[in-house]
């Protein structure tokens, strides 16, 4: 998700709250569905055991029966000397700890990324993990671990509840916070120094950190580490990208979904973040070289968020975490290779640009020339007024098709010359948007993030999925949690959902039973002009 600045913010920064951890005096548990038939199950973990509960969640009239282990320690909360550098393991407790509560939202340096209510803290590395009800320990159930989008700024993993997906499907889901802005994202000359690895991927070791917590305490879940898909949406689906590219996470993760991000996109490299950086540090009050990284230590969180506007966000290429962009690894072979599900919204930029709700015909014509230059009489000509609902339509439209649809689909082209990769466009005309970002008068159907409430547990959107909804979601689980399993996503039902391959497959997935496999995506948006 990459959402626009609303007036949330000071509510945000007032938020830093770190809701109370229960532990217990109990003694020694049993591990997984050991426990008598009726009781909480207890897992023990590297750190210590922990108590999750048995739940049921109803959608549409189906009960979905699971368990849930909620706000688990990956990593320490990475504040003081662990602010601006490497997550570090967590400290282990005794007795049981209490896995019923999930933890704060990292801090966000954006504000509509989380509801007003939301609790936010730099303590933030925790994950949620999901499994169906009594799972036992021997299950080997494919793991799926879930990166949020966000724009590098703002979102949570708590927002994303795995309950009916794991019991669908049999998958064990985990929802991971990282950290954001410029605490997961910053570069400097200093950071680096300071920083095995280099500075400005701090959001990606925390993540990387999370995947070997999996490899080392999910088995005792009942899941595989041997069977890891790592998915992610928007800057979480960049970071997926990242994944495939970075040395260190070889054989952490063995399938990748990459949802409404393209993995050959420019990277920053870990030179221009670091003068960034160093333009940032200056604007909060860090201007001695000597003491640069302890004064960004302890500067107040309000400041790095006020100034966030002053360097480069993202991740870094160039450092010895990740030496090499996702196109630079792919095109010597370093990446690792492994089957991709991949793709797009019909209408991304309704969601990301509503800033421009209101814009006139002249302001569209105006927009597009300014914009695309040479271009523009191809743009206008292929966008006409006179086939969109409004000029905001019309926009939303051009911008969807050159940034987000043709690239990723050019991706999907190049990635699938060496493994299997299925895409999709999601196109349901009646798909809710997200809290707070209706716009009055506009479609708002079918933009970015509209698939998220039909593959999670997800509390962020504006309402409940209808009936209809509910049945595509369905759908949608299954086949996600299908490529889980086996790296296919075809679970025997219709339609039958082929690799992209030589014919360009794209399975559209659209509510009423009409999902179908097209073969015209490239025509319906325009890529041979863009990409041309």
């Amino acid at each position: 998700m990459r959402f626009p600045p609303k007036k949330r913010l000071a509510a945000l920064i007032s938020a830093l709250v770190l809701p109370a951890l229960v532990l217990t005096g109990a003694g020694s548990p049993a591990a997984g569905a050991g426990a008598p038939a009726g009781a909480d199950p207890v897992v023990l973990t590297d750190s210590g055991a922990v108590r999750g509960d048995t739940t049921t969640l109803t959608r549409a009239g189906a009960t979905q029966r699971f368990d849930q282990f909620l706000g688990l320690p990956y990593a320490a909360p990475p504040v003081r000397d662990l602010r601006f550098a490497a997550p570090a393991a967590p400290t282990a407790w005794e007795g049981i700890r209490e896995a019923d509560r999930q933890s704060p939202a990292c801090l966000q340096f954006e504000p509509t990324g989380v509801r007003e209510e939301q609790a936010v803290s730099e303590d933030c590395l925790y994950l949620d993990v999901y499994r169906p009800a009594r799972t036992d320990r021997s299950a080997k159930l494919p793991v799926m671990v879930w990166f949020h989008g966000g724009g590098h700024t703002q979102g949570t993993g708590v927002i994303y509840g795995g309950g009916t997906m794991a019991a669908k499907t049999g998958t064990i889901v985990i929802s991971v916070n990282y950290r954001l802005g410029a605490l997961g994202f910053l570069a400097h000359p200093a950071l680096s120094a300071a920083t095995p690895g280099g500075s400005g991927n701090y959001g990606r070791m925390d993540q990387l950190a999370s995947l070997r917590w999996v490899r080392d305490n999910i088995a005792r879940f009942g899941g595989d580490p041997g069977n890891v898909t790592v998915y992610g949406q928007s800057a979480g689906g960049s970071a997926v990208c990242d994944l495939l590219a970075m040395p260190s996470a070889k054989g952490l993760f063995h399938r990748a979904a990459v949802e409404s991000s393209v993995c050959t996109s420019t990277r920053t490299t870990l030179a221009a973040g670091e003068q960034s950086g160093v333009r940032f540090a200056t604007s909060v009050g860090c201007t001695d070289a000597a003491t640069v990284v302890a004064c960004l230590r302890k500067a107040w969180p309000g400041t790095l968020i006020a100034n966030q506007a002053n360097y480069q966000g993202g991740s870094k290429v160039g450092g010895s975490l990740l030496p090499k962009s996702f196109s630079e690894a792919f095109a010597d072979g370093s990446w690792n290779a492994v089957p991709v599900l991949t793709g797009t919204i019909r209408s991304e930029n309704r969601l990301t640009s509503t800033a421009l709700a209101g814009i006139t015909a002249h302001g569209y014509t105006d927009l597009v020339r300014s914009t695309y230059g040479a271009k523009a009489d191809g743009v206008l000509e292929r966008y006409p007024l006179s086939d969109f609902k409004s000029p905001w339509d019309a926009i939303t439209q051009v911008q969807t098709d050159s940034q987000r649809a043709c690239p990723n689909n050019q991706a999907a082209q190049v990635i699938g010359a060496r493994t299997p990769v299925y895409r999709y466009e999601f196109n349901d005309p009646t798909s809710p948007t997200l809290y707070g970002f209706r716009v009055p008068g506009e479609d708002m159907s079918n933009g970015h993030s509209a698939e998220l409430a039909y593959l999670f547990d997800f509390t962020l959107g504006e309402g409940p999925l209808t009936a209809e909804q509910e049945r595509l979601s369905d759908q949608m689980m299954r086949y996600w949690g299908a490529f889980a399993h086996s790296g296919d996503p075809n679970t025997g039902r219709a339609p039958t959902w082929p690799v992209y391959g030589a014919a360009h497959n794209v399975l559209q997935l659209r509510t009423g039973g009409a999902s179908q496999v097209i073969h015209t995506f490239e025509a319906d948006h325009h890529c041979a002009f863009w990409l041309g």
